[in-house]
């Protein structure tokens, strides 16, 4: 799987926090969306 080139620019250059934000948005979509599947009410 080939991946496009400006998303390997991208990712080349991102910094430490901006990867860590990626991160943390990555975590907490993926917890709303298991909340979302149990049926939960946040």
């Amino acid at each position: 799987m080939s991946v496009p080139v400006p998303l390997a620019y991208f990712i080349a250059h991102m910094s430490g926090a901006d990867f860590f934000g990626l991160v943390v948005s990555v975590l907490v979509i993926a917890y709303l969306f298991y909340a979302l599947v149990r049926g939960e009410k946040l």
